[in-house]
């Protein structure tokens, strides 16, 4: 029966998420393996609680992350086997502790502890925080409004405590035959106060003065096979000229003027442009003439700042002239052309392992032989992570934006993205590509986690993607997204989106605090518990 339950319970939470997207087993996902681990008895309780916890996890994880076996069914099981990791800890730690004199208190430490390894999954090893629980609440907006008080984690946090609460009422019930189960209005009373303040945050952002921005975001779906694409230089660069030129020239006056609709931004996705940019320590840049080719079709239309991906080369000069630099760095970046041509670029601070970067590549070649079999292209080095944490001014009318940058699953990275907020209007922008996953769900899984960040740190978000999502998403985590006649994302086309950015943004707790709030609540939850266990072992020594 153990196993039984592990496996529902693994089913249950992989089923929270994209592609199947039942929110509605949020709240019940986890009382199978909180009831296995419950009835756990005898000598070694925590490496049994491990064993079921595991089981649970790994179940979870095959199904949630198996898009990845488009690049390479290995990589399905090795994340799986890591990810369980964390469940079994859970597993361990719920198996080896409950309060028999306190549902309360067994149910926050379940809690807080879960919400912890959460962070810990974020984090360890550069982080894969995919997934959490509270992301079950992505298309709940009243329910996602609480992810700005403890972050997403924190809804993670109070999910598993009512279903806790639940599993430790029911064991009253039916094991105890107790009918006392008055914690459990505490945990019905929490639901209904995140309800309410849902509501209260969606009414306070909805009044908030605000400047609108109005934005062009252009997706070409350009095929992959893993890293290959499958397109040329040639063919790419065509594509955005005429995708770009055919949306704009359809927002002009009958005498060829911008419309009142013409965009203050164009964006187009990570790694748009197929040439590099060269760029200095002094700040000149120069780029490749395909580049350069492209960049010119596009200003005739008219004006705009232009946000496109873009690698990016460390560079020096020699006499008139840039070239790279030997021994240079090179950067995953976003860069940003004003309507006079200045450019600004963002280098990718969180690079994905075996994406972008591979550690001790050097010392075990064989790493790179395993990159090149299954991402199907020749390891051309790892990127260099950037270091800059300001916002990027980029105009919008007459009012200057701060833009929060972010390239591909950095805008998974919640304790990153809040590192660049600054008081005054600001809006996250982010530009992506998911084709390496085709039309798995890993592009909406990308995306249900990301909106969480507009909603965290109360600043609206703009993301563009080569295959995937590309969407505007307002601080209330409200969506505006590109699909074409048949809802799907995998598309090409341009959507013109306009945002209300908040003139004076509101500075949220998790905005303020980061993941400290969770971090302090699950080091309680291991005092609390240990505290109960010592306790427990002096009372039966008496």
């Amino acid at each position: 029966m153990q196993i039984a339950a592990a496996i529902v319970s693994g089913l249950l939470v992989a089923g929270l998420f994209p592609p199947f997207d039942l929110p509605c087993l949020v709240w019940v996902a986890m009382l199978p393996l909180l009831a296995a681990l419950g009835t756990v008895k005898g000598k070694r309780m925590g490496w049994k609680g491990f064993g079921i916890g595991y089981l649970a996890g790994l179940v979870s994880s095959l199904v949630q992350v198996q898009w990845l076996g488009t690049v390479s069914w290995l990589g399905v099981v090795l994340l799986s086997l890591y990810l369980a990791i964390y469940w079994g800890l859970f597993g361990a730690f719920a198996a080896s502790f409950r309060s028999p004199r306190s549902a309360l208190r067994t149910s926050f430490c379940y809690a807080a502890v879960w919400a912890g390894l959460e962070w810990l999954r974020g984090w360890l090893f550069t982080g894969f925080g995919w997934n959490g629980l509270g992301v079950a609440f992505h298309e709940s907006p009243v329910m996602a409004q609480g992810a700005d008080l403890l972050g997403v984690t924190g809804l993670s946090l109070m999910v598993v405590f009512v279903q806790a609460m639940l599993a430790q009422v029911a064991w009253r019930w039916f094991g105890q035959k107790s009918r006392a189960c008055w914690e459990l209005g505490i945990a019905v009373a929490l639901v209904a106060c995140l309800y309410g303040y849902g509501k209260l945050r969606i009414a306070m952002e909805s009044r908030a003065e605000s400047v609108r921005l109005k934005t062009l975001l252009v997706q070409i779906n350009i095929p992959q096979d893993a890293a290959r694409v499958l397109w040329s230089d040639l063919e790419i660069h065509q594509a955005y000229e005429e995708e770009t030129l055919k949306a704009l020239s359809g927002l002009k006056s009958a005498d060829g003027t911008p419309s009142a609709q013409w965009p203050d931004w164009v964006m187009w996705p990570e790694c748009a442009l197929t040439g590099r940019i060269l760029r200095t320590n002094e700040g000149e840049w120069g780029t490749w003439q395909i580049n350069l080719d492209t960049l010119a079709q596009v200003r005739k239309a008219g004006p705009f700042s232009l946000i496109y991906g873009v690698n990016e080369l460390e560079a020096e000069k020699m006499g008139e002239n840039l070239q790279p630099k030997p021994q240079g760095h090179a950067y995953n970046s976003i860069a940003v052309m004003s309507p006079t041509d200045e450019l600004e670029t963002y280098r990718k601070r969180h690079l994905v392992i075996f994406g972008e970067t591979i550690p001790f590549v050097d010392t075990f070649p064989l790493l790179k032989k395993i990159y090149e079999q299954q991402a199907g292209v020749e390891f051309g080095g790892s990127f260099t992570p950037g270091d800059s944490l300001e916002p990027l001014p980029i105009a919008a009318g007459a009012t200057m934006l701060g833009a929060i940058p972010s390239v591909c699953f950095e805008d998974t990275v919640g304790r990153l993205t809040r590192k660049f907020l600054r008081s005054g209007p600001q809006v996250i922008i982010n530009v992506t590509n998911d084709g390496w996953f085709k039309e798995s769900a890993a592009a909406a899984q990308h995306f249900a986690n990301a909106r969480f960040r507009a909603i965290e740190l109360r600043r609206p978000m703009l993301r563009c993607a080569n295959s995937g999502v590309s969407a505007a998403i307002d601080s209330k985590g409200t969506a505006q997204q590109l699909v074409d006649a048949g809802g799907s994302h995998f598309t090409r086309g341009s959507l013109l989106t306009e945002l209300k950015i908040p003139l004076r943004p509101s500075i949220s707790l998790y905005a303020w605090i980061g993941d400290w709030g969770i971090l302090f609540l699950a080091v309680t939850g291991l005092i609390l518990a240990f505290w109960n266990r010592k306790s427990d072992a002096d009372a039966s020594v008496e």
